[in-house]
């Protein structure tokens, strides 16, 4: 996603967090619950995560994408239960 402000274009990098596979998911659970309860069983399993996403003015360099992965791993995630599963920068297929 691009926008612009003044003569840079603003870009948005997305940072997905997910619980890590092996711990309980109670979120998770209470929706597949639900979708069970409204006849929507063909759905075994649902993990619930987050997604961040992080605004920069101006162009993405290796500088910007290596302070985006530390803050993902030291800031955004709990790397005790959580996993960063994804960074994802404008123009890259999703």
């Amino acid at each position: 996603m691009r926008e612009w402000s003044g003569d840079h274009p603003l870009s948005t990098i997305v940072v997905e967090v997910m619980p890590k596979a092996e711990l309980l998911d109670p979120q998770g659970k209470a929706v597949a619950g639900a979708l069970a309860r409204i006849g929507k069983g063909e759905f075994s399993g649902v993990r619930v995560g987050k997604r961040f996403e992080l605004t920069v003015d101006g162009p993405i360099d290796d500088e910007i994408k290596a302070a985006v992965a530390e803050i993902a791993s030291e800031i955004l995630s709990n790397s005790v239960i959580e996993d960063v599963v994804g960074i994802h920068y404008p123009g890259e297929d999703a």
